[in-house]
């Protein structure tokens, strides 16, 4: 009997992520990387200099660690863009499995949980700089769509400073799906629209012991319809001017700042 397309599809994406590997590059990106005992390491390409300034990070079998490689800074021997600034270190990784919304969401009974949701925001360097505000606001999880968004990535772990090690960056494959079940799960979803009439503040007001989703969209575009259409309420950043407009990071730290619990 001939297995449906769907089925197909998934088990080629399931040998292929199987497969996937990730190349970090940058001393904070690859020190948070090595530390983080979760995280599978294949290889460690790096300059004499890079290693004296990782110090005891770089210790064989200890987290993982691979036996570094060393490379002549002039021909870094790591297979990333020329272009990157990789400050003599790059370090082969699988990507982290982070687990599912019912792992990652509930909370940790200390304080009310703050979930980001991200709408099709591809940028690397955007969702690494959320990933740290995220951080900084103790965030349970920031989550994306598998498909249109950015996946992990160097150029992410090297904005995200090390926050990627830390800070659960989810992946679904419906996000209207991931905010139904939030809702499920006790969650106010409040979407992101400059065209909104109601505040972030004036939507919390009362509710801040309650679980907290943001939902970002994309700069340009924005939310999707469906996405709109799903959340509890869409809401804005109040400016102070007739005309306010930042990107979707900054507009991620605000908007966690302005809903803290």
């Amino acid at each position: 009997m001939k297995k449906p397309q769907w089925v197909v599809d998934k088990e080629r994406d399931k040998r292929a992520a199987a497969n996937h590997t990730v190349w970090l590059f940058g001393l904070h990106a690859v020190r948070d990387a090595l530390q983080n005992p979760a995280r599978e390491k294949l290889r460690l390409v790096v300059t004499r200099n890079a290693l004296d300034r990782l110090g005891d990070a770089v210790t064989p079998g200890e987290n993982g660690c691979p036996e570094p490689e060393m490379s002549d800074p002039r021909r870094f021997a790591a297979p990333i863009d020329p272009q990157s600034v990789h400050q003599g270190v790059a370090l082969e990784v699988k990507p982290l499995d982070w687990g599912k919304i019912a792992d990652r969401c509930m909370g940790d009974g200390v304080r009310p949980p703050r979930v980001v949701l991200l709408d099709r925001v591809t940028d690397p360097h955007n969702v690494g700089a959320i990933l740290r505000s995220a951080e900084v606001f103790g965030a349970q999880a920031v989550v994306a769509m598998s498909r249109h968004a950015a996946p992990e990535t160097g150029a992410l772990a090297k904005t995200a400073s090390g926050a990627m090690e830390r800070q659960p960056y989810l992946r679904v494959r419906n996000l209207a799906d991931a905010i139904v079940e939030l809702q499920g799960m006790g969650y106010l979803v409040l979407g992101l629209d400059g065209e909104a009439e109601g505040t972030i503040e004036a939507a919390v007001e009362g509710k801040r012991d309650r679980a907290i989703a943001l939902v970002l969209g994309a700069e340009g575009p924005g939310l999707r319809e469906k996405t709109k259409e799903t959340c509890d309420a869409l809401v804005k950043i109040d400016f102070a001017g007739e005309f306010g407009s930042l990107n979707v990071s900054n507009a991620a730290a605000v908007a966690l700042y302005a809903s803290r619990g």
